[in-house]
Order: structure tokens, then sequence, then C-alpha cells
């Protein structure tokens, strides 16, 4: 019953000091003295205490809120950049060239959560053939684990070099050794690589195309890996591009390529 009684009173409380607050920012006179201001934070502070699950229900709500605006920007940047995320020949892309839905992701071989993601995304690949895949090579790791810029320049060049089926195998190759968070080696693309016959004498220049989708990146706002847009191949709009800032999951992708899907007419 206490418990009650303190609960209702923080709550009246924070609600007199809000509605107080208003009050003097448009009267520029003090509501309260500061004895009843300690008093207040006294009581709200026991409350809290009291119920630390409010404290996580509150951070839940603000990071919910704050990733929500996070995907509107991106939406609003990939409306605006799509000839750079959805026509760059230089970039790897697997499925039909005349798909009406395209999923677009940011990664780095050395990041952990593309790996995690990696074999979802491969799942979704094969659910999913009249979809057209697009892998941006993001090696943002590449400054403290060299072998994650190796990876993306060699991923890279087999496309360039082999096309969509080697790469998607060697792309694969990578993630299946579970090596990540400056675990990969050089041996390990060696072998992804030689699995596909990639020739190394004859491999082509990327660093133009890296850095093509370095700046497309930072366009887009993006702060890490992985990062995924599902999107119309033609007529993106706000109500059927689905920007993902971070880690997600095959059901999500799938309920995402959907929307796509049903917002082409």
């Amino acid at each position: 019953m206490l418990t009650v009684r303190r609960t209702k009173l923080a709550v009246v409380m924070a609600s007199v000091l809000l509605s107080g607050m208003a009050n003097a920012a448009e009267k520029s006179t003090p509501v309260f003295t500061p004895e009843q201001e300690t008093r207040i934070g006294e009581i709200a502070k026991d409350y809290l205490l009291a119920n630390p699950e409010v404290l996580v229900e509150v951070s839940q709500r603000l990071q919910a809120q704050q990733q929500e605006k996070q995907q509107q920007a991106m939406t609003a940047t990939v409306i605006q950049n799509q000839d750079a995320l959805l026509n760059d020949k230089s970039t790897p892309s697997y499925g039909p060239a005349d798909a009406k839905v395209t999923v677009v992701e940011f990664f780095d071989y050395q990041c952990i959560y593309c790996a995690r993601l990696a074999p979802e995304l491969e799942t979704v690949v094969k659910a999913n053939p009249n979809v057209r895949f697009v892998f941006k090579e993001l090696p943002i790791f590449g400054s403290r684990w060299p072998a994650s810029l190796t990876a993306a320049k060699t991923g890279l060049q087999i496309y360039q070099q082999k096309g969509s089926e080697a790469y998607l195998q060697y792309h694969n190759a990578v993630y299946a050794t579970g090596h990540n968070e400056g675990k990969l080696t050089d041996a390990d693309i060696s072998t992804a690589a030689k699995s596909v016959k990639f020739d190394v004498k004859t491999a082509p220049n990327v660093q133009g195309t890296l850095e093509g989708i370095g700046a497309l990146a930072q366009q887009l706002g993006l702060s890490g890996t992985p990062a995924l847009v599902v999107m119309p191949s033609s007529g993106a709009s706000a109500d059927n591009v689905t920007a993902i800032p971070g880690f997600t999951d095959g059901q999500t992708l799938n309920a995402a390529i959907q929307k796509a899907a049903g917002g082409i007419h």
C-alpha cells in the first residue's frame, strides 16, 4: 500500500514539477522554493531506485525513438542516392538485372555482426531468386586489421574478373571461416579466392570502387556495419524503402522485401 502511495506521489510530484517548469519558463519567475525542488528530487530518486525497471523501459523507448529517427534520415538519403546504390556496375551484385526489388548491404568481413548476419542473408538470397542483392564492401576496420581491407579488395577483384557466382561463393567462403574481429587471416582470404580460381596476376584496380563506396556510406550517414537498404529497383519512396542501420535477421529482411514489392505498381 505504501509503495502504491509513493508511486502515485512520485507521478503527481513529477507532473507538478513539469507544469511548474513550464509556467516558470513563461513567467520567468520561480514556482518552487529550493527546499521544495530538493524534496521533489528526493521522492523521484527514491521511486526510481525502488523501481529500476522504469529506467530500463525509458532507455528502451529512447533507443527505439533514436533508431526510428536514424532510419527516417537514412531513408531520405537513400532516395536521394538511388542511382549510386543501384547502378554502380563495379559493385558486386547477385540476382536478376531486371529484378523489381533490390537489397543493398554495406559490410566488413571483420565485423562480428556482419558475420552473424551472413548465414541469415545467405538463406534470404536462396529464398528470393527474383530479388537482386548488392554487396557494398566497406572495410571500416581496415586501419586496425589489414585483412579487412585485403578481403574487401579481393572480393571486388573477383567480382570484376569472375562475375556474380564466383563473388558470392568467395563472399560466403570468407564468412564460413568463422574468423572475424581481427582473426581473419591472409591465408583465409587466399583459400577462399583460390576456390573460385581467382587470378591475382590479372586482378583489376579497385581502389576507385572502394573510395566510391566509402563516399556513399558517408552521404547516407552510416556509422558502422552492417547496414542494409531494401527498396524497389525503381520508384523508391518513403513508403516502400526500408533502411536498417544495424544488425537484423532473415525474417525482417523478408518482410522488407515484401514491403518493397508491394509498393511497385
